[in-house]
């Protein structure tokens, strides 16, 4: 038989090696599916009950290995228990369960670096356990404690405990609750009052849910028995007694107890203390009316009897009166000591016998002391009187009598708080006096009548007053303060103290509104010109501070200070720039500003600038009027030269007219309506016989207004404006007529002025037209106005 192993497919073998390998390096995957939490047997129980909670993981890996799971507990999000495991299922026991235990659970489990939490569930446990209540003793007297025990020993958390008492049969009460503990509480209690009580206890448990309360324990029962150590007390002889008679008190308790003490008291100070019982004997005093007690103490236990004690007086205590009651160094005072005898059967009047001290020093032995106020004088002052009875002697104090010599006022004196006053404004005045006993009242009297009173009772304080302003200085001597610390005395008013108010006073007039002048005019100035403007005040008190401003310039344009009352400031060499409106500010020590009324000032120009204006307007002119006359010349010669276009001989030779550039340029404007029938059908003017007198009889060619306009612009080689029509010609053949002929210059009438204008108007023309390229005029002036 073949022992070897059998082959085994190559591919398997890889396979569990490649298995192997990672398993040895730790590396597999893996995957938390799902996390389950079971309570059993239910997820609302009774207190009590075996709770089991079931907590199962589920997890997908690549490998056999067993992962290790770590499971927790977990309640209101408190952690309750924990369980590390390589099982994937873990199993948590509530033996029994309680109330505490009540509420939401989830199980939590962590593989590795993986986690996953379950569902919750919730547990539900009712019921609590019923308390059990334990007293030490149950049988006690009246205010003696004992200890009390309340205890639930199966419940969990923390417990609040609660003790109750029913007396008889009233109705429960509360008689403590203490701090929450475990499952049980320990707790001191007293009852004061004797008889019979039953006791017990219940509990309350705070969840998450809510406050849940427990049942009452058992009732126990407790007597409490009356301790009799009430004490006995007795006032000997009375209760009621005079001042000096000896008075005995008992006090004791009837009982057989031990360790009992017996304490006398009076306004809580305890007078004797002892066992049992005690006797205290003491002269009665003026002060020993009012309460005895007598108090009995057992451990807790206290007992007490009260008795009232009324001392009387035989005579009153002695009073020391001081008169007058406003001493004044210098002045005669006397202190008088004086009783009342209320039991003249026991204290006769000539037994009582005085003496007045001073700071405990025995002044006199008499019910009266004078002296002289000085402050030697002054002091506490005590009256002592001293009785004798049947029985008993005795002394009484009077209280004590404060006595200080008051000091006299002295002469007030005023004067203004801050030294200085503003004429014009509300100022303060303060009275003082140098020497006087506190309290002092001052009166300050105006020019008005009263303004009022001040009280001066303690050092630092100052009598100030508020006064209104005034107007002139000397209303300040109308101002008058008086002092009095007596009632009895007449206050004190100081001499001359107005004189020395002004004396001490820096009186201030504030500024009166400035006015502002203008040196050398008022307001109109030349240029190159220095101006000076002056700003003057009426009254006020130097020094005066003197501002100027311009109103269409911001800051300010000069200052000065000076003790007269009028301040300059100079502009040299006044320019256009300078003009506008000025205005100058004014003040004083008193600070208080005043503005003038703004000035405006014009600043008219130089004389030189003026003339050379004029100079200038002047040679215009004269330009102007050479203008008008060349072109009224031009325009007249124009009109003699058109004439010249008249044919000269009868020879058919036409003789042209040489036109200047101007004169084409005016013809070409004329509309050939103009030319035609305006101009050029005008005839030359002339008599007969000078018509006669032409070197040819002939009739010369006739010229159509447009051939016209082509010869002169072929003379001159300048556009002419176009002739709207044909049928207008220019007839510029002379013809002797019967009816004359219009020349073309209208204003020659005559052979002789024509020559005398014409020659003139070449004069004009040759000056004016010399040097114009291409210019000819004609010097024949005879030949012209001929035709």
């Amino acid at each position: 038989m073949d022992t070897r192993p059998p082959n085994l497919p190559p591919l398997l073998l890889l396979t569990i090696i490649l298995l192997f390998s990672q398993c040895a390096r730790g590396q597999s995957s893996y995957i938390i599916d799902a996390v389950g939490l079971k309570i059993l047997p239910a997820s609302t129980v009774q207190s009590g009950t075996l709770v089991t909670m079931q907590c199962r993981v589920i997890v997908s890996h690549d490998n056999t290995a067993r992962l290790t799971h770590k499971f927790q507990i977990v309640r209101d999000d408190v952690p309750i228990r924990s369980f590390t495991t390589t099982e994937d299922t873990v199993v948590h026991e509530l033996q029994p369960a309680r109330a505490a235990d009540s509420g939401s659970y989830e199980c939590r489990v962590t593989v590795k670096d993986k986690s996953k939490t379950s569902f919750s569930q919730k547990l539900d446990v009712t019921g609590l356990q019923d308390p059990v209540l334990y007293l030490n003793k149950t049988t006690l007297y009246e205010g003696d404690d004992f200890i009390a025990t309340c205890s639930a020993p199966d419940e969990k958390g923390s417990l609040i405990f609660r003790f109750f008492r029913r007396f008889r049969n009233e109705e429960s009460q509360r008689m403590k609750q203490v701090a929450p503990t475990g499952s049980s509480s320990e707790t001191t209690l007293v009852l004061r009052q004797a008889g019979d009580y039953f006791l017990y206890c219940d509990y309350e448990i705070n969840l998450v849910s809510g406050t849940r309360r427990s049942n009452h324990s058992n009732e126990v029962q407790v007597i409490v028995r009356e301790l009799h150590i009430s004490p006995v007390m007795n006032v000997l002889p009375t209760s009621r007694v005079f001042e000096g008679d000896v008075i005995e008190v008992v006090c004791k308790v009837v009982t057989s107890l031990e360790d009992i003490q017996v304490f006398l008291t009076k306004d809580k100070r305890i007078l004797k203390q002892a066992p049992v019982s005690f006797s205290h004997r003491f002269t009665a005093q003026e002060g020993d009316s009012g309460e005895l007690v007598c108090k009995a103490e057992w451990g807790n236990v206290q007992k007490e009897t009260y008795i009232t004690l009324t001392v009387k007086e035989l005579f009153s205590k002695p009073w020391l009166t001081v008169d007058p009651v406003d001493i004044f160094v210098g002045d005669r005072f006397k202190l008088t000591c004086s009783v009342s005898v209320y039991v003249p059967e026991r204290i006769n009047n000539e037994t009582l016998q005085f003496a007045i001290y001073k700071n405990n020093k025995k002044m006199t032995s008499s019910e009266t002391y004078i002296t002289q106020a000085h402050p030697s004088t002054n002091g506490n002052y005590t009256c002592k009187t001293m009785a004798s009875s049947v029985s008993h002697s005795f002394v009484k104090e009077s209280p004590t009598l404060v006595v200080k010599a008051k000091v006299p006022v002295s002469k007030p004196v005023m004067s203004v708080v801050g030294g200085t006053l503003i004429l014009g404004r509300h100022f303060q005045l303060l009275c003082h006096s140098d020497q006087g006993t506190l309290p002092i009242i001052y009166f300050l009297y105006g020019p008005r009548g009263l303004i009022g009173h001040r009280v001066v009772g303690k050092p630092g304080d100052q009598a100030v007053f508020n006064c209104s302003s005034i107007f002139k200085s000397s209303d300040l001597s109308k101002f008058m303060c008086q002092a009095k610390n007596s009632q009895h005395r007449p206050p004190m008013v100081g001499s001359g103290i107005e004189a020395q108010l002004l004396r001490s006073t820096t009186i201030i007039e504030p500024v009166s509104k400035p006015m502002l002048t203008i040196e050398p005019s008022m307001g109109d100035v030349s240029e190159g010109q220095d101006l000076t403007l002056s700003c003057s005040v009426q009254s006020g008190t130097p020094p005066f501070n003197f501002t100027w401003y311009r109103a269409e310039s911001e800051g300010a344009l000069a200052t000065q200070t000076s003790k007269m009352k009028k301040g300059y400031y100079h502009v040299r060499n006044v320019k256009g720039e300078h003009k506008g409106g000025y205005y100058c500010v004014s003040t004083n020590p008193a600070n208080e500003s005043k503005q003038s009324h703004t000035i405006m000032i014009t600043v008219k120009m130089a004389g030189w600038k003026k003339g050379l204006i004029a100079f200038f307007c002047i040679l215009l002119i004269l330009v102007l009027i050479l203008v008008v006359v060349f072109k009224t010349c031009l325009r007249q010669f124009k009109r003699k030269r058109t004439g010249e276009l008249s044919v000269k001989s009868a020879s058919t030779k036409v003789e042209r007219l040489s036109l200047t550039q101007a004169e084409v340029i005016e013809a070409a404007n004329v509309t050939p309506g103009m030319m035609g029938k305006s101009v050029w059908s005008e005839h030359v003017s002339g008599s007969e016989s000078d018509d006669q007198k032409s070197e040819t009889a002939t009739t010369e060619p006739q010229y159509t207004g447009e051939d016209q306009h082509r010869q002169i612009q072929t003379e001159v080689n300048l556009p002419l404006a176009p002739v709207k029509t044909e049928t207008d010609t220019v007839n510029s053949e002379v013809r002797n007529s019967k009816h004359g002929r219009t020349g073309l210059l209208p204003a020659l009438h005559s052979n002789c002025s024509c020559i005398t204008w014409c020659e003139k108007l070449r004069h004009w023309l040759t000056f004016f037209l010399k040097n114009a390229p291409g210019n000819r005029i004609s010097s024949n002036c005879k030949h012209l106005c001929c035709w």
